[in-house]
């Protein structure tokens, strides 16, 4: 029997899990949480709980169960080098190691990557480690990106007219982020239509699988705060209503490029997902950031959807037999809805912030899925714990469908709870395509 080592405890895990269990080969699943996931938790042979820095307990967990081999979830483990960790006990992982995951975990390292190795996707940018030139760098762009260096939980990105408007606010941003940070990053802002990109990797081999559109700010018409994402939605036909053929294989091309470079950089072959956040200009496609895992909510996209016996993708990674491997996925269309507390997102002191770890009921959802996020579960029955609850997958023919039924199952989830009614929607959709047919004149 195959010991898998799952790492991580929120909804990208859940999908994660469930793609390991549907696995051929039968396998049995062990996770390591920081907090509990029930659902995690039922489809598991054993549970630790435990920190993410601890990498001696997530040692001695996969060592005691005879793991064969780990799959990471989050950045965080990854960061702490968990994946270096669990090498020297002779325990491969589907994640890369602590100097390849600097790919998400440093934004300078990757913008230089590119621009290093002549690949094609990056914006005007310049890092700063004090504010010595940062105000004539800015004065000549036409719109300015400021974003740390480092994990922000896909929050720590401030845009030009969306969360300041004047280039004076982008150099008192700059200045607020080097008292906590020691590199800012100033991007020149681009105009256009955001995909995400998961791709997996063998480090000679890279696979796309479907292009999803996350939507990341907290309420309807993409107004409010950004999240670590409100949820997704992916296309039957494995584009996306606004893309090209050519925009997906631009994506590709580049990651290709970049898993080409990270090797002749480091010297190690990156094994693990790439996740590409790309953003499609007048000027083609063009690279936003990377991470080193697979996304959340983007995962409960394409994990259901996946034909090919996850298993087999993993040891195909491990083993650099990627190449040798059919990865296939069903032709239907995906809608994702995170369900959450009212006060998501808003301040401490509003009032519905009393809400974060309200108790939810779940009634029966029919045909659409559940993945359970950040969710606790008592005797006497579930209850949030302050971000996402639980992400809301519909799966069908079309868009149109598969939107149909997340928003019907969002219905059967009582409390104090809010989502985004608008993702996957014809409205929302249609906007994004008149904005593309504008930008591509």
């Amino acid at each position: 029997m195959v010991k898998v080592l799952l790492i991580g405890n929120g909804a990208r895990e859940h999908a994660i899990a469930e793609a390991i269990i549907r696995s051929q080969h039968k396998p049995a699943l062990f996770s390591f949480m920081k907090s509990n996931n029930p659902a995690i938790a039922e489809l598991s042979s054993a549970v630790r709980l435990g920190s993410y820095g601890n990498l001696n307990d997530i040692n001695t967990f996969a060592s005691e169960n005879g793991i064969d081999f780990a799959v990471i979830g989050p950045e965080d483990p990854l960061n702490n080098g968990v994946v270096d960790s669990l090498k020297r006990i002779s325990i491969p992982a589907v994640g890369p190691t602590k100097q390849l995951a600097q790919l998400e975990t440093s934004k300078s390292f990757t913008r230089n990557l590119l621009s290093k190795y002549v690949i094609p996707g990056n914006p005007q940018y310049r890092i700063f480690t004090s504010m010595e030139g940062i105000k004539d760098f800015i004065d000549g762009l036409d719109g300015v990106v400021v974003k740390p260096d480092g994990l922000t939980g896909g929050k720590g990105v401030l845009v030009q007219g969306d969360h300041f408007e004047t280039k004076g606010e982008a150099l008192e941003h700059c200045r607020e982020i080097l008292r906590e940070h020691s590199v800012v990053i100033v991007d020149e802002k681009l105009e256009g239509e955001e995909f995400s990109l998961q791709c997996l990797s063998d480090g000679t081999t890279v696979v796309a699988t479907p292009p999803v559109q996350d939507h990341k700010r907290r309420f309807v018409d993409d107004k409010g705060p950004n999240t670590g994402g409100m949820g997704s939605y992916s296309s039957e036909d494995h584009s996306l209503p606004f893309m090209t053929v050519a925009d997906v294989a631009e994506g590709l091309a580049i990651t290709q490029k970049v898993a080409e470079a990270l090797y002749r950089e480091t010297g190690e072959y990156y094994k693990g997902v790439m996740y590409g956040g790309f953003i499609i200009t007048k000027s083609g496609v063009k690279l936003l950031e990377y991470n080193a895992r697979f996304g959340d909510p983007e995962a409960m996209n394409i994990l259901p959807l996946l034909k090919t016996d996850f298993v087999d993708i993993c040891k195909a990674i491990i083993n650099g037999t990627l190449n040798q491997l059919d990865v296939e996925f069903e032709k239907k269309a995906t809608v994702c809805k995170y369900i959450v507390p009212k006060g998501y997102g808003l301040p401490a002191d509003h009032p519905d912030a009393q809400s974060m770890s309200a108790k939810i009921d779940v009634d029966d959802v029919q045909e659409a899925r559940l993945y359970y996020a950040s969710v606790d579960k008592k005797d006497d029955g579930l209850y949030m714990t302050k971000s996402r609850a639980i992400g809301v997958v519909g799966i069908s023919d079309d868009l149109e469908s598969a939107e149909r039924i997340a928003e019907r199952a969002v219905s059967a989830i009582h409390g104090p709870v809010d989502h985004r009614p608008d993702i996957g929607t014809k409205r929302l959709i249609q906007r994004r395509i008149d904005h593309m047919k504008k930008i591509r004149g």
